[in-house]
C-alpha cells in the first residue's frame, strides 16, 4: 500500500521560521517544500532579513496550499490504487470466464456425429427438396413415430423448419430451409 502524506502543521512551520532569529533562515521553506527559495534564504540569511519579515504573514498560505497539494496527491494516490486493484479484479474475472468457456467447449464434440438423427434429417429432406412428410421421416430414419414427432418438433423450434400443408391433399408438410 502507498503512504498517505501526513499535513503540514503550520506551529512547527512558525517554529522553522523562528529559526532565523538565530541566522538559521529559509529552513521554513524547506519544510513547506519550497526547496530553492529555503536554499537561497539559507545563504542569504532570509534575502537580509526582509524575506524572512515577509513570510511571517505569508506563512498561513503557503502551508494552506502545501495541504492542499498533499490532499490531492492522496487523493490521485488512492485513485490509482482503485484504478490497479478494478484492473486485478477484471483480468481475474476475465480469466476465470476464459476458463470456463474453454472448459465448456472442450465438452462438446468437435464435429456433430454422423449417425445423429437430426443430421440424418436434414439430409432427408435435401435429398427430397427440403419437404417431407411425418411418414417420410419415419421410413428414413427408421425410428419409432414418437421419436421422429420430437425431433422435427425441435426443428420447428430451432428455426430449421416450417410447418405447412400439401395443396393438393391437405398433409401436413415438413420444409426446411436448408
Amino acid at each position: 500500500m502507498r503512504r498517505q502524506e501526513q499535513e503540514i502543521n503550520m506551529g512547527i512551520a512558525y517554529i522553522l521560521w523562528g529559526l532565523g532569529l538565530f541566522g538559521f533562515c529559509g529552513i521554513h521553506r524547506l519544510y513547506l517544500g519550497r526547496i530553492g527559495t529555503g536554499i537561497l534564504y539559507f545563504f542569504t540569511f532570509g534575502l537580509f532579513g526582509l524575506g524572512q519579515v515577509i513570510d511571517l504573514f505569508l506563512i498561513p498560505d503557503m502551508v494552506r496550499e502545501k495541504n492542499y497539494h498533499l490532499q490531492e496527491k492522496a487523493k490521485t494516490n488512492n485513485l490509482m490504487l482503485w484504478s490497479d486493484m478494478s484492473e486485478e479484479i477484471i483480468r481475474s474475472k476475465a480469466s476465470s470466464v476464459l476458463k470456463q468457456m474453454q472448459a465448456n467447449t472442450s465438452s462438446y464434440p468437435a464435429k456433430p456425429n454422423k449417425s445423429a438423427p437430426m443430421l440424418k434429417l436434414l439430409k432427408a429432406a435435401a435429398d427430397n427438396n427440403n419437404v417431407l412428410s411425418l411418414g417420410q421421416a419415419v421410413m428414413i430414419l427408421e425410428l419409432p413415430v414418437e421419436e421422429v414427432e420430437k425431433l422435427l418438433q425441435k426443428a420447428l423450434k430451432q428455426g430449421l423448419a416450417h410447418i405447412d400443408n400439401d395443396l393438393e391433399t391437405g398433409a401436413v408438410r415438413y420444409h426446411f430451409d436448408i
